[in-house]
């Protein structure tokens, strides 16, 4: 066995054991949890906007917006995400998008 794979062995004992006295911090591998599917008309009605509005608003295209809210299309992974923080923290949105 190499030295490198012995390390790599090694280092996950360690983490290994760490988490079973406590330590939650070491070896913990952080995973994105992407939405399956987001209720957008919900997330836009929560704000009070027309879709034209909020399209404006979060920089969607407002035709895209419409298909989303009846289903005939389905945001990609990404604009999952993004409804995801326009639903959690719309400033953070907001402020991304400012003109400088």
């Amino acid at each position: 066995m190499s030295k490198k794979a012995f390390d790599k062995i090694m280092a996950g004992i360690e983490d290994g054991i760490a988490f079973a006295k406590g330590d939650k911090s070491r070896g913990v591998e952080h995973i994105v949890r992407v939405p399956a599917a987001v209720d957008v008309r919900a997330i836009r009605r929560k704000f009070g906007l027309s879709q034209r509005k909020f399209a404006d608003r979060f920089g969607f295209d407002a035709r895209a917006l419409q298909e989303w809210e009846q289903g005939r299309r389905r945001p990609d992974r990404a604009t999952r995400i993004l409804f995801r923080v326009i639903e959690r923290a719309p400033e953070v949105v907001e402020r991304a998008l400012e003109e400088v």
